[in-house]
């Protein structure tokens, strides 16, 4: 499987692991629907992408997660190949209506799925066998079908339900797992999946936006004390997508617009989380929250002392003032556009300096302990020549990516880690399967693993030897 030549010197001299120090954390990402695959097996019930996705026009390539890598039957093989390719941690997410079905944990009257248990139980075991460290998502979006027919996240009581399967999962796996995120990216669950439409459950409501941010909030810090009490030596953190935030001129009107999105895209979670509450100065709609949805003490209850937070980065976002958006009144500025010259095929922007000033942006945070770049990744048009898949685009990405990386560490903004969105390629949610982020090529028709050249760019940085003696007495 990594019987690939060693990359030259010009490919891989870039960038050494040395220089991020030997407790750096290296991993790869990845979530349940995107790869896992037998979504009618042993019990697990519908999640809103199962639903989402078979509906007509909804993903861009009309296909669906049916499934995807195969990753439930092939998981053994999969995770030889992440440890060969020198990456010590692994992170995946859990599929809620895997553990419970019915939606709802044992205090609600719902069941227990022992065989979905039983999965996440060997798929832990064989991450252990080969030393790999897992940490594991709670959520990565796919709330059970049963849920959002009662209601979904606009529902109060989800915050209660979510409590219940984090209470199920840290009980059944919490002597062997030590490192758990509660959620990944909630402004995409909440703003996308009930505003906007664009993903999972699909919802364009104005009246579900305010009480599905604000009960995904809750649910985040809940989630974390759920953590906490029951493995009391968790590292327990979450995870935020987050872009720095550029007006399009220097008018006065797309500074403001600029300030707005910046409130939307990198504070509107964080800063609960720390106690600081909604940004309501640059979003005054947020103040909708407390007049119509929130109860006594929910301010509280919106913060949690977090171990980490993962900073999920992939693009700059550049805007100007518009009336025709409503609540934030500013419009993207698309990368082609502006002339930008390096694109990915998702038509982002490539910009590693902007994974500078997020870090820099979120290090200016009291609260925060540790950062934890928890996905950062490109899509490009990858293809198989002569059994290979040649992506130098990919590669000096990571290498540039890295830098900005390491470029922070040095000046004081303190970085403890690097996982490569993603492992596997795998379904891209609302694009379908073209987009590839992968380190490994996957063949959808046959599952066929092939390691790209990024991968074993990866493997030759964090499988050669280094010497931490003699890189402390140089340093």
């Amino acid at each position: 499987m990594t019987t690939q030549p060693r990359l030259s010197d010009a490919d891989s001299a870039l960038v050494s692991r040395a220089v991020f120090g030997p407790d750096f954390i290296w991993g790869t990402a990845t979530a349940a629907y995107q790869i896992e695959g037998a979504v009618d097996r042993d019990g697990r019930s519908p999640s809103i992408w199962d639903t989402f996705s078979h509906q007509r026009g909804k993903i861009k390539t009309g296909e669906h997660g049916d499934i995807a890598c195969e990753f439930y039957d092939r998981y053994e093989d999969d995770l030889r190949l992440h440890k060969a390719l020198g990456f010590p941690h692994f992170r995946f997410s859990i599929a809620w209506s895997r553990i419970l079905p019915d939606g709802l944990g044992p205090q609600h009257g719902g069941q227990i799925n022992d065989a979905g248990l039983a999965f996440y139980d060997r798929l832990i075991d064989h991450c252990l066998s080969l030393g790999l460290t897992p940490w594991i998502t709670l959520y990565h979006w796919d709330l059970p079908q049963v849920l959002e027919n009662l209601g979904g996240w606009p529902n109060r009581k989800i915050v209660d339900w979510f409590a219940d399967y984090v209470d199920v999962c840290t009980k059944a796996f919490g002597h062997k797992v030590k490192h758990w995120i509660i959620l990944n990216e909630p402004l995409a669950s909440s703003v996308l999946g009930y505003f906007t439409g664009t993903h999972a459950p699909g919802r364009r409501s104005l009246r579900a936006l305010l009480p599905s941010i604000h009960h995904t909030a809750l649910a985040q810090a809940e989630g974390g004390r759920v953590v906490r009490r029951n493995v009391p030596d968790a590292h327990v953190g979450t995870t935020f997508s987050c872009s720095p935030v550029d007006p399009y001129t220097d008018s006065a009107r797309d500074r403001a617009a600029a300030k707005r999105v910046d409130a939307l895209l990198n504070r509107l979670f964080i800063e609960p989380a720390l106690g600081l509450g909604y940004p309501t100065d640059e979003l005054s709609f947020l103040g909708g929250i407390f007049k119509k949805h929130a109860q006594p003490g929910d301010l509280e209850k919106l913060a949690f002392d977090f171990d980490f937070i993962g900073l999920q980065h992939y693009f700059r976002v550049v805007v100007e003032h518009s009336y025709f958006v409503p609540y934030i009144w500013a419009k993207d500025i698309s990368p082609l556009s502006r002339g930008v010259q390096t694109i990915t095929e998702m038509g982002w922007e490539v910009n590693p300096d902007s994974l500078y000033r997020v870090i820099q942006q979120f290090r200016q945070y009291e609260g925060i302990r540790k950062l934890y770049i928890t996905e950062s990744g490109s899509a490009f048009y990858d293809t198989v020549q002569q059994g290979r898949v040649h992506d130098p685009q990919r590669i000096t990405y990571h290498q540039d990516y890295l830098q900005s990386v390491l470029r922070a560490k040095e000046n004081g903004f303190s970085v403890d880690g690097y996982f490569v969105w993603t492992f596997l390629d795998n379904f891209e949610w609302a694009e379908g399967y073209r987009p590839r982020f992968g380190l490994v090529y996957v063949d959808f028709r046959t599952q066929q693993r092939i390691v790209k050249d990024s991968g074993h760019w990866f493997q030759q940085l964090l499988t050669d030897p280094v010497d931490w003696s003699a890189h402390a007495q140089a340093h």
